[in-house]
């Protein structure tokens, strides 16, 4: 039953168009049945195709509807369709279902009456599904909704079974799969977003016989909508879960699954490949975090679907997100190769910025960001900012290698042109202007440090906590404490207490500071009060993650309340942190070098000299440590001049690692004064003065 064309020939070679219905072998022009449309005589029209295609009242009537439909006469459609009972319609088409018996050869299910009734209901059905569309483009949606629906309603009443997905009718199936995708579509445009969630969860859980494309069309519009609709949707009803089976908890995690599922059928070959698929999943990993997740989907994605240099940049965002900064490097200098794209700015950005983070890449990620600002041409050229700001990073850390006096002022003076340059095109970047400010800190220019502190906060609006501990630690460099207490007590007003941990050991250290070292153990009991709060909020089963991503490390605390007492020279105390502190973390660098002050102290300097040797075996780069041996070996000098030059190497790595370390000038000076050199000592006493007058309370390295 169906309406088709055919071609024919006239006697002057003319093509003409002949217009069809077709029902039960025979056929019949349209002609005759649209010129008594025309003129009214609906009656007459279906008298006509009920009488030459042998058809019931219902089926006329559907062939006829459809014909109107297909003339674009959307009103004469509707009447035709609301002119007769399609419910009822329904109900003669539904098959009964026999008790069930013992499958035997006798009583095996005959499928001929299924398959027989499959055609009128291909017809009763397309009507409503038309009518619902004629409802929909005369701009009553929810009607067309309601109207839709009952078809699908009607399929599960007629095919109680399921469509079979044998020897279906093309044009059934057809009608089923457009009705199943329009459904969801409607709600939407009627702003019914629930109906929309169980209209779309009803096309994916019901047996609808899809093909793969229209079902990855439906999964696909179903993940986006609960991404971008702004609606949270309930979890699915306990009648569609099965048992043992994944049930997402909201919107992002059934959005992800979708688009899972349907990488996974690209994979395979069972869809065509979609390529805002990935972009959305790309959206969706990054909200939660789960770049890492991404990659690895990347990875899997067949060859030829993505370019190799496009994988690679993907992949390396995904990398550098996920914190596996080497593994995304290592991507980029591929595609960064002469023979890829060598002069890929985004590329070339990402790289830099990557290498920017480690002072060993940092000579990498210069030339990376030389590149990019040579690249930044023509519409790209706003991007040449950014591309200062990331030569600024690299050459400062580069700085921070052990290299010659003169090496390292060069590149610090470098470090702070480059960044002067991008404020010139970011004037109103608040990182820009954060990095800038601690690069004139870390060079002890501290009057344009505090400035740029404080138009970091105002960028911000006070809402960024590093700003204030920034600010903190500038004045306490000033020697202006009690300001920089102030400071702090005004970060803590608006700072919620699990993200108080940072300020609070400001706090403390600025007590010490100003002699008050009571209030500074009290400030650390608040913190423990913290961490005890911050354990139980998550169950005595804590997993590592969970501890890694605590706001207020527990280890920090033990760490620097030893470090307190040690200065108050409460050895005891210092012992319990220690041990506290040592079940948290085992191998600390930090906390041997404590333990070693606390050796010290007690005066047991065998053991003192062997945990700082034992804290530069762990870390060969500890200041603290090297200071501290240099310290003890200088001590030593007096009586054993032998002992010296080894003091005299040790703290002048010490300074070409730090070199604004006064506690390693100065004892560098002790070395000079019991060798005789008295010159050198006065110079590197001098030195020690003056970097004492501007000492920050913590190293201005720890807030970056």
């Amino acid at each position: 039953m169906h309406g088709n064309q055919s071609a024919d020939f006239s006697e002057n070679g003319e093509e003409e168009i002949i217009r069809q219905l077709c029902a039960n072998g025979i056929c019949m022009k349209t002609t005759e049945v649209e010129a008594k449309l025309d003129e009214g005589n609906i009656q007459e029209a279906e008298s006509s195709l009920r009488e030459g295609l042998s058809l019931n009242f219902e089926e006329a009537r559907a062939l006829l509807g459809k014909l109107e439909y297909q003339r674009g006469n959307l009103e004469g459609a509707l009447r035709v369709f609301e002119g007769i009972d399609l419910q009822a319609a329904i109900q003669r088409l539904q098959v009964p279902v026999p008790p069930e018996k013992p499958a035997t050869k006798k009583n095996r299910p005959r499928e001929p009456q299924q398959s027989v009734s499959q055609h009128a209901a291909s017809l009763v059905l397309e009507a409503i599904y038309l009518k619902a569309k004629s409802l929909q483009i005369l701009g009553r949606i929810t009607e067309a909704a309601r109207e839709c629906k009952s078809v699908l309603d009607s399929v599960e009443k007629i095919f109680q079974q399921g469509i079979p997905d044998a020897q279906v009718d093309s044009k059934l199936q057809e009608t089923v799969s457009h009705a199943v995708e329009l459904l969801p579509a409607l709600w939407k445009e009627s702003g019914d977003y629930q109906e929309a969630i169980s209209a779309y969860r009803r096309a994916l859980l019901s047996q609808w016989n899809l093909d793969n494309d229209s079902c990855a069309r439906i999964q696909k519009d179903f993940a986006v909508f609960l991404l971008h609709s702004g609606v949270e949707a309930s979890p699915p009803s306990l009648g569609s879960q099965i048992e043992g089976s994944y049930i997402p908890r909201n919107n992002l995690e059934e959005a992800i699954l979708l688009l899972l599922i349907l990488l996974k059928k690209f994979n395979l070959g069972k869809a065509k490949w979609d390529p805002s698929v990935i972009e959305h999943l790309t959206f969706a990993l990054s909200l939660c975090s789960q770049t890492s997740v991404l990659a690895k989907q990347l990875e899997e994605v067949m060859p030829g679907v993505f370019s190799r240099v496009e994988r690679w940049n993907n992949l390396a965002l995904s990398y550098s997100a996920a914190g596996q900064s080497s593994a995304a490097v290592n991507l980029l200098r591929k595609s960064l190769h002469k023979h890829e794209q060598p002069d890929d700015l985004v590329a070339l950005l990402l790289a830099a910025k990557l290498c920017s983070e480690e002072p060993s890449l940092a000579a990498d990620g210069a030339g990376y960001a030389h590149r990019a600002i040579n690249n930044a041409q023509g519409m790209d050229e706003h991007l040449k900012g950014v591309g200062l700001r990331m030569l600024g990073l690299c050459l400062g850390k580069q700085a921070k290698l052990p290299t010659s006096d003169f090496e390292r002022s060069r590149l610090q003076s470098e470090s702070l042109k480059a960044l002067d340059g991008a404020i010139a095109f970011e004037h109103n970047n608040p990182d820009l202007i954060f990095e800038l400010g601690v690069q004139y800190a870390e060079q002890r220019n501290l009057k344009a440090a505090s400035r740029y502190a404080k138009e970091f906060i105002d960028a911000t609006g006070g809402s960024v906590l590093k700003g204030w501990r920034f600010l903190s630690l500038v004045l306490s460099a000033q020697q202006r404490f009690s300001e920089a207490e102030v400071v702090i007590d005004a970060a803590l007003d608006e700072t919620a207490k699990w993200d108080q941990g940072p300020l609070l050991r400001i706090k403390a250290k600025l007590k010490i500071s100003q002699s008050n070292p009571t209030e500074a153990v009290e400030t650390y009991r608040y913190l423990l009060a913290l961490v005890q709060a911050q354990r139980k909020s998550f169950g005595p089963l804590r997993t590592l993650s969970q501890m890694e991503e605590d706001k207020v490390n527990e280890f920090e605390v033990w760490h620097g309340l030893a470090y307190l007492y040690s200065s108050l020279a409460h050895w005891n105390d210092v012992e319990v942190c220690l041990k506290k502190a040592g079940e948290l973390k085992q191998y600390s660098a930090s906390m041997l070098h404590t333990e070693g002050r606390m050796w010290e102290g007690r005066k047991e300097f065998k053991a003192a000299l062997a945990a700082f040797l034992d804290g530069l075996l762990l870390e060969e780069s500890s200041v603290p440590c090297k200071v501290a041996v240099g310290a003890l070996l200088s001590e030593r000098g007096k009586d054993h001049q032998p002992t010296l030059p080894v003091a005299r190497s040790l703290l002048s790595d010490a300074l070409r690692i730090d070199p604004t370390n006064r506690k390693a000038w100065y004892y560098l000076g002790m070395v000079h004064k019991h060798d005789g050199r008295i010159a050198d000592a006065t110079d590197c006493f001098q030195a020690a003065s003056m970097l004492e007058e501007s000492d920050p309370i913590e190293s201005f390295s720890t807030i970056l």
